[in-house]
């Protein structure tokens, strides 16, 4: 029955969202209120737990969002997005744009969240669809692919930093953070063929994040004069970045930088929300005009208004997440599956099953690597490469599969102004196909240097 429900209140949102029309935010709201009735969680709780997921996941990613919303209407408005687009075409070239957007994707995951870098990166993104005339629907899924791969199995990201730690490799990381780079490669080019399906696709959703026409370029050389240098158009996404992975660097444990002032002064100003507010700042400049305040306070109203059901959905998705983490299902899959002795297969199993069951890759990460730490022995796994390929193999369930229950699925769907049955269609699948062809070349390598 633990299973049962659970089928239930997926098959729930899918009717609902793709069928019925009903709009995400309603629908995950009323699935936390099923979960918490399927599985009878005490109804003092249920009212404290919807609301503790909705605002823990939004204290984390929705200033993020806010944020980075307003620099991407800063930098459509300004034209600095085009810039960024050509300046990325004539480095990496015209023939394969969408293998462009997943490598970029793929770079900038390895410090920075996949939920933070798709919002950061969602304008350039959107420039060089409409650059070179390629599908939004094709680029959208290039780009979260290449995200989610550096996400999943790359440290300094929390999830599989984690992950080692719990596997005793805090002393390895470079072979973590090696072997994670080779398995991306194949999880990138993976989610890049898929992208190649929806080339020519539409986006089925109305989103009023961007315009992209010639027309939106012409009133930005009108309004603002020429554009800008393509040093400025890239500083308000790229010294964030810098930062964070600076950040990232004095949060090894082997705290290369020490623990001082200067350590905690770049904790600080590379965590993504201080980060992202230094690249807003730093997108004003790009504002030039006789009325320059006044502009900048229509693009923080501009963007406040975008970002409005993009915060609501993603911080009901958080909801959804937390009410089943209250539940036994997790536990349930967990313990029921890492029982059948599967070898290396079985903390990929486990780990696909709580990302399916609860949405968020890194506690799919965290979790099933708590679990799986004292059976090495038993699955043949307990040396340290064994162990750094079962850190690879949570990493592949954990990708596996990104849906309604999971932020990203939001962010990326609502960013990317597609429909919910597309955002299956191209987005889930994607993730899917990502997370078992990474596994294969895992088990692959696990053949070879075991």
């Amino acid at each position: 029955m633990i299973v049962l429900w659970l089928a239930i209140v997926i098959i729930f949102i899918i009717v609902a969202t793709a069928k019925l029309k009903w709009h995400p935010f309603l629908v995950l709201i009323l699935s936390a209120f099923l979960v918490a009735l399927f599985y009878q969680v005490p109804i003092a709780t249920v009212p404290k737990t919807i609301a503790e997921g909705f605002g823990n996941i939004l204290g984390y990613i929705g200033l993020v969002i806010v944020f980075g919303t307003i620099i991407g209407l800063i930098l459509e408005k300004t034209g600095a997005a085009i810039v960024m687009a050509e300046t990325v075409i004539k480095l990496l070239g015209e023939r394969f744009p969408t293998l462009t957007m997943s490598i970029v994707g793929a770079v900038v995951s390895i410090p920075v969240f996949c939920d933070s870098g798709f919002v950061i990166l969602n304008s350039l993104k959107e420039s060089l669809a409409n650059r070179l005339k390629v599908s939004n629907v094709a680029m959208s899924v290039a780009l979260a692919t290449g995200l989610y791969s550096t996400h999943t199995f790359v440290p300094p990201t929390p999830g599989p930093i984690s992950a080692a730690g719990n596997l005793g490799l805090e002393t390895n990381l470079g072979l973590v953070i090696g072997m994670g780079l080779l398995v991306s490669v194949v999880a990138v080019t993976a989610g890049w063929l898929w992208s190649q399906r929806f080339l020519t696709a539409i986006p089925e959703a109305d989103n009023p994040f961007m315009s992209t026409d010639k027309a939106a370029v012409m009133q930005a050389r009108e309004q603002y004069g020429e554009l800008p240098s393509a040093t400025m158009a890239f500083l308000p996404i790229i010294v964030p970045i810098i930062l964070i992975c600076l950040a990232s660097i004095v949060a090894f444990p082997s705290k290369p930088l020490g623990s001082g002032l200067l350590a905690q002064l770049l904790g600080f100003v590379g965590h993504p929300l201080s980060a992202l507010l230094i690249g807003l700042f730093l997108s004003f400049l790009l504002i030039k005009g006789n009325n320059k305040s006044q502009l900048i306070s229509d693009s923080i109203a501009e963007g406040l208004t975008v970002a409005a059901p993009i915060l609501l959905i993603t911080g009901a998705g958080g909801a959804f997440g937390a009410m089943l983490k209250a539940t036994s299902v997790g536990t349930y899959l967990g313990e029921t599956l890492s029982s059948l002795g599967l070898g290396i297969l079985m903390p990929f199993i486990v780990s696909a099953a709580l990302k399916t069951a609860q949405g968020s890759t890194t506690v799919a990460l965290v979790t099933t690597s708590a679990l799986v730490a004292p059976m090495l022995g038993q699955i043949g796994m307990d040396s340290d490469m064994g162990r750094v390929l079962c850190v690879m193999a949570i990493g592949a369930g954990a990708m596996t599969v990104s849906h309604a229950n999971d932020s990203y699925f939001w962010v990326v769907s609502q960013f990317s102004r597609v429909s919910v049955p597309q955002a299956y269609k191209a987005h889930t699948v994607a993730t899917g196909i990502q997370g078992v062809v990474s596994m294969v070349f895992i088990w692959l390598l696990s053949i070879i240097l075991l």
